[in-house]
């Protein structure tokens, strides 16, 4: 599967990414976050949810998978009408739920990028993975995958190991074809976002490390990656636009609540490379 996406030309509209992603009430992350990432990507978000939650800005304290069912009712209808040029996942929430987005990539996916965001925990710690989801992910999600998006810490327990290379190694062992492991947690001057595939790392970018927690980064990121790999981007350029914009979007970031600030999406920001 080739991180290649359809044509402008190709398309009667705007590109389309279909997102499966996780309903996030405060607005910071999720489905949310990846519409207004992706629509300010130029893009059209077609949204599918996987799971509600109870959550705030502070942490996740319930969470309720949809019908598996009704998830791929959606997502075949959606792509009997209308052309997709991206796919972007978030929080499925379920093993059945991880199951039944595989089996659509599958049977569905041909040369469309496919970016997963592998969302294992919530902002304020709650965990959202089991080990035994985890197995299900490494053996039937992640050979469907294009671009990973982890963060240092997800990277870590998906694959198994601390040393972040060899987790990017174990990573396209797994089947993913590259994995852009993020450093927001590490202990860095600088954040260093670090792309790897089976042959190691081929690009780094160091941004500013800005102050304070923010909600909604990585869904911010993984969506905004799938709308510019959606207009046909090369990888090395997709990686340089999104994550400037998702850097000007913390930059612009806001509070709304007691715990997290929020990525300002929706307002112009700036898209050049920091």
């Amino acid at each position: 599967m080739a991180l290649t996406a359809m044509t402008h030309t190709q398309l009667s509209q705007l590109p389309v990414v279909l997102v499966f992603a996780g309903l996030d009430p405060c607005g910071g992350a999720g489905i949310q976050a990846d519409i207004e990432a992706i629509a300010a990507q130029g893009c059209h978000a077609a949204s599918i949810v996987t799971c509600l939650t109870v959550q705030d800005t502070r942490n996740l304290y319930r969470s309720s998978p949809v019908n598996a069912d009704l998830v791929r009712h959606q997502a075949q209808i959606l792509c009997a009408d209308v052309p997709i040029a991206a796919i972007k996942l978030g929080l499925l929430g379920s093993i059945a739920m991880v199951e039944t987005v595989s089996a659509f990539l599958h049977e569905h996916k041909s040369h469309i990028p496919v970016i997963c965001d592998p969302v294992l925990a919530a902002g304020g710690g709650q965990e959202l993975a089991t080990a035994h989801l985890l197995e299900v992910m490494r053996e039937i999600l992640l050979p469907q995958v294009s671009l990973l998006t982890p963060n240092s810490l997800e990277a870590r327990r998906l694959a198994g190991c601390e040393n972040l290379a060899e987790a990017a190694h174990k990573l396209c062992e797994f089947g993913c074809q590259q994995v852009l492991i993020t450093g927001t947690h590490e202990s860095s001057e600088r954040v260093e976002h670090r792309c790897y595939n089976a042959d190691g790392c081929f690009d780094v970018q160091s941004w500013e490390r800005l102050p304070g927690e923010y909600h909604g980064s990585g869904c911010t990121l993984a969506a905004s990656l799938a709308a510019q790999l959606a207009q046909g981007k090369p990888l090395v350029e997709a990686l340089t636009q999104a994550q400037s914009y998702t850097w000007h979007t913390l930059q612009a970031a806001f509070q709304i609540g007691q715990g997290q600030a929020i990525p300002r999406r929706y307002s112009p920001v700036k898209s050049s490379a920091y």
